[in-house]
């Protein structure tokens, strides 16, 4: 399976959302990784036929999605970064909502919904309202939802953002889970959501992709542009002006700096190991909008 995506462009009004982006997908778990304002979310609604390109067009396996209209709706499976739902539904309930209008067969749905609501942890709270759930469990469920017609291209938009460091860890895991022989992107600007899992990252600013490779890639293209330095905190604050930071420490000795830099940025600063972050940070120069 593939999907192509070329010279894809979107604007709104005199913003440029989408600019220009071309990227080809097989089977794989893609990182899409930006900060927020870049173009993630009118990206993925696009790739999931809901917004048109105003320039470029989108292909699976050759043939334009605009074309293929239902028969490719089929194969996609969606979670939206606020997905709706009715909160006097149950959990059992509102799946058999969505397989109904995704046309599935009943028998194959029951059998579905039961195995789905078993993997995401949900099973027996199936009888639940979705309004008593926390927001860590509403989570589980929507991903649940998007795999109820084992599509072959899984969208997840933001779908960590607001959960516990626990939390995030277990709807990781789910999507490895889920991955399997499937194109599945994770839209996110919580650089751990994707550095475990992704095969690629997709790096995405401005509307433009800056950067496409896996996190080994991704890193040793900013090796020895990532420095720790020893500081007074008189320096500390002028460091913050200068320079990109990716970590500060304040200690009785100093303040322990990580900074971002194309030459050494102070005398006796040391050049480690980078990592993703580090490399998100370089090539956008923004927080990566870590939670922990």
């Amino acid at each position: 399976m593939r999907l192509d995506i070329k010279n894809l462009t979107k604007r709104y009004k005199d913003k440029v959302a989408v600019d220009d982006l071309s990227v080809s997908l097989q089977s794989g778990v893609y990182g899409l990784l930006g900060p927020n304002g870049a173009g993630k979310t009118t990206l993925m609604r696009m790739i999931c036929d809901l917004s048109r390109p105003d320039e470029g067009g989108i292909f699976y396996n050759g043939q334009p999605i605009r074309k293929l209209g239902e028969e490719y709706r089929k194969v996609l499976g969606y979670l939206p970064q606020n997905f709706g739902y009715y909160p006097s539904f149950t959990v059992r309930r509102y799946m058999e909502y969505l397989a109904s209008l995704k046309g599935l067969n009943p028998n194959f749905s029951k059998r579905k919904i039961d195995e789905l609501l078993e993997t995401v942890g949900l099973a027996e709270y199936s009888q639940e309202k979705i309004s008593s759930l926390s927001g860590g469990m509403r989570q589980r469920l929507g991903i649940a939802q998007s795999m109820l017609n084992e599509p072959d291209i899984l969208i997840l938009d933001e779908p960590t953002v607001g959960l516990d460091p626990s939390e995030r860890v277990r709807f990781r895991n789910l999507i490895s889970t889920f991955s399997q022989d499937k194109i599945t992107i994770l839209s996110t600007h919580i650089v751990s959501d994707v550095s475990y899992i992704a095969d690629e990252i997709l790096l995405v600013q401005q509307g433009r992709l800056r950067y496409q490779g896996n996190v080994q890639q991704i890193t040793s293209g900013v090796r020895n542009k990532v420095w720790e330095a020893l500081v007074e905190n008189q320096q500390a604050d002028v460091a913050k002006e200068q320079f990109v930071i990716s970590n500060i420490h304040h200690t009785t000795r100093g303040t322990v700096m990580r900074i971002i830099s194309d030459s050494c940025p102070f005398p006796g600063a040391k050049a480690v190991e980078p990592t993703l972050e580090d490399a998100y940070l370089y090539y956008t120069g923004e927080e990566s909008g870590e939670q922990l």
